[in-house]
């Protein structure tokens, strides 16, 4: 007997070829299955007389089959199945191209259904690929399903098609959707008069109108937020539970380092510093994480917190994504700290440097562990085996804000206390983001730009003005500038185009989009770019190539030589992404533009402009597509992080945004997201709840899909 919990292996009419396509959208169960829900609907639901079909329109039209009639295309390589169909006021043809089941399936005298776009051709108007149904074709239940109705398409995996989703679910729906188990509480149903999880389920497969789809759609996209709301603000309640090591804000301290700090501190600065300095004053933990664009002076603000660490006796821990980046924070911290006696280590699984010495990780160890080291700038070295912290306060992340509770815990290791946790990211997050999926965080934001800093200009250029950008760049090289090129990817694939092969698939050319077979050549590699810059562009320049397959020492040299001017041009993959700071650099070149996301084409950006010299972004592109288009130009538009975030998701959705793979959400539940009313109303909503039993003991449904979630969201 079936149940919610049985597994798609043991429904009938799934076999294991569809077992495996399933599972690839992550469908395991029945259950799974019906809160698999439509992307979007198709309104088939006005059925008109055969005589009424116009071309052009979209009708959904029934009667007999009077002829059905096979055949090859001139080739003959294309099967084409045609049938006509009457009822009391004409015909109308219709034509599928390579079905030849349909034979099997469409008899003569059977009577049907079809919905689709009418054509003209030279024997008259015509149906192209309609949808189609036997009527009376499911005996359960005699409602139409494909056609006749408003008809629910699903998100498709090669080999899975809506009509077979349709075909599968209704019977599960009409078998299971009463008995589907409420998760939302009572009051919660009544207060947002939400409809219940019985009909909401029916109504979002197979919806009587559009309005009721509408609201079966909100009321899942409101339970789906609900549950991510409860997982993070539950941790961060048990969390607040801990106790963490209070650090008094010593006024006098902090106006001596802004004192000797060789430029003024923006408001918005002041303002974060301010609200990190006290949340660490608290014994509770402070989770905060500080947002602003490149270059808006996160590290400086991150500096005054783990002065305020040290000076209270205690440790810090700062972490970094990549071994350049914490080499650089090594270098700008000590010069920040340097008045003010602080001991600095850095920790990468290569190196360990104390106060600028080499030392051995013995010795590293026994000096961290004897409370000799005050703030340890690292990679993940920082949480491997044996690293052992004195009295740690403070663990400050740099673009790391999903590294979670139980890393911070295991810096920490068996400890009574947990460190005060600062995230710092560049990338502008939206706010209904940041709320849902960061809401164990608070928000500091540093909405300003230091004041000597210009605008970078950003211009599109298309193939016709290269010529003008060359030699642009080559005016700022002479005046002893620095140029960064940044390309797609390393080598050219060399990929064999073989259009004429029916069998050619496009899913071989993995990351191409948007092109047409003819300009895959224009993908710039940085090899290519490389030889052709070097040789034919800019011959009499200092041209050096960078990517990520470099050893670390070998990218550190060409980094110290780019800034100190003995590279002109610097051709690189993504890899000067994050954490490169080279003030004489003006100029960043970005070939294949189309190809990046806007939040990395900003990160790319924020590479130049770091001092008072005015600075340029060249986004190069061949691309013809208008939502490419659409989003470059918001990139010109935008200086803003924040701003530029927001566009984004307004023209991408959050789930192209972020990708529901990254954070294993359910698509209602990204849809959500770009909704700040419903964000909002969740986290109120979860507040509420949480504040009452926050065990969730009284709400076991609820606390059963939080646990779920967890098995499924990365929120570390």
């Amino acid at each position: 007997m079936l149940t919610l919990e049985t597994p798609i292996e043991d429904v009938p009419k799934i076999g294991a070829a569809y077992q495996k396509k399933l599972k690839k959208l992550k469908i395991k169960t029945v259950q799974d299955l019906l809160l698999y829900f439509p992307q979007r609907y198709d309104d088939f639901s006005n059925i008109v007389p055969i005589s009424a079909a116009k071309q052009g329109q979209v009708v959904c039209v029934q009667g007999r089959i009077v002829a059905v009639e096979a055949s090859k295309s001139f080739r003959k390589w294309m099967d084409i199945i045609s049938i006509t169909i009457e009822d009391e006021t004409g015909t109308i043809n219709a034509t599928w191209f390579n079905q030849p089941y349909l034979v099997q399936s469409l008899k003569e005298d059977d009577m049907v259904c079809l919905a689709g776009k009418v054509g003209l051709n030279q024997d008259g108007l015509f149906l192209n690929s309609p949808a189609h149904e036997r009527l009376g074709e499911f005996a359960e239940n005699e409602d139409l399903v494909h056609t006749g109705r408003i008809v629910p398409v699903y998100a498709e995996t090669k080999g899975l098609t809506s009509r077979w989703l349709r075909y599968v679910i209704k019977p599960l729906l009409i078998q299971f959707h009463e008995v589907m188990p409420e998760s939302l509480p009572q009051e919660i149903l009544e207060k947002h008069k939400f409809l219940p999880t019985n009909e909401a389920l029916w109504q979002a497969h197979f919806p009587d109108s559009f309005e009721s789809a509408d609201a079966a759609k909100a009321r899942f996209s409101f339970e789906e937020l609900l549950i991510i709301q409860l997982s993070v603000l539950k941790e961060r309640a048990k969390l607040l539970q801990r106790q963490a090591p209070p650090c008094k804000l010593d006024e006098k301290l902090m106006q001596d380092f802004v004192a000797s700090l060789p430029f003024t501190l923006t408001d918005s600065q002041r303002a974060s510093a301010f609200q990190i300095l006290k949340d660490m004053e608290k014994t509770a933990p402070m989770s905060r994480l500080l947002e602003g664009d490149v270059g808006s002076g996160k590290t400086v603000v991150a500096a005054m917190a783990a002065l305020s660490a040290v000076k209270n006796g205690y440790q810090t821990a700062f972490m970094a994504p990549t071994e350049i980046l914490a080499k650089q924070h090594v270098k700008s911290l000590q010069k920040l700290l340097e008045k003010f006696n602080v001991r600095i280590g850095l920790l990468t699984s290569k190196e360990r440097f104390l106060q600028g010495k080499e030392v051995t990780k013995k010795e590293f160890i026994t000096q961290l562990k004897e409370g000799n080291i005050d703030l340890v700038i690292g990679t993940h070295a920082i949480i491997s085996k044996g690293i052992e912290f004195n009295n740690l306060a403070l663990v400050v992340l740099d673009e790391q804000h999903r590294f979670g509770v139980n890393q911070r815990m295991a810096l920490v290791q068996d400890k009574k206390t947990v460190p005060h946790l600062l995230s710092m990211t560049a990338t502008p997050i939206p706010r209904t983001l940041a709320l849902t999926i960061y809401g164990d965080l608070d928000l500091s934001l540093i909405k300003e730009m230091p004041k000597d800093r210009k605008p970078i200009k950003t211009i599109i250029v298309e193939p016709n003005d290269r010529q003008v950008a060359y030699d642009f760049i080559k005016k700022e090289v002479k005046e002893g500038k620095g140029v960064f090129v940044v390309c797609p990817k390393i080598e050219n694939a060399n990929l064999k185009m073989q259009n004429d092969s029916p069998k050619f698939k496009m899913d071989n050319l993995v990351g191409i989009q948007n092109y047409m077979p003819f300009a895959f050549n224009e993908i710039k590699s940085v090899t290519e770019e490389y030889e052709k810059l070097s040789k034919d562009v800019f011959p009499d320049f200092n041209v050096t190539m960078m990517h990520g397959r470099m050893k670390t020492a070998e990218k550190e040299k060409i980094m110290v030589d780019f800034k100190n001017g003995e590279i002109d041009i610097l051709i690189s993959t993504s890899v000067v992404e994050v954490g490169v700071d080279v003030p004489r650099a003006t100029v960043m070149m970005i070939e294949g533009a189309e190809r990046f996301g806007l939040a990395q084409l900003h990160q790319f950006r924020g590479r130049v402009g770091r001092s008072n010299m005015q600075s340029y972004c060249f986004l190069f592109t061949t691309s013809p597509d208008q939502l490419n288009r659409k989003r470059l130009k918001a990139l010109v538009e935008s200086s803003n992080g924040f701003e530029l975030a927001q566009k984004d998701l307004e023209i991408r959705g959050p789930g192209q945004l972020y990708g529901t793979d990254q954070w294993g959400l359910p698509d209602m539940a990204m849809e959500g997201l770009s909704n700040i009313f419903l964000v909002e109303k969740t986290r109120a909503a979860a507040k509420e709840i949480l504040e009452k039993d926050l065990s969730l003991k009284e709400y076991p449904l609820l606390k059963e899909r939080v646990s779920r979630l967890k098995t499924r969201v990365h929120f570390e």
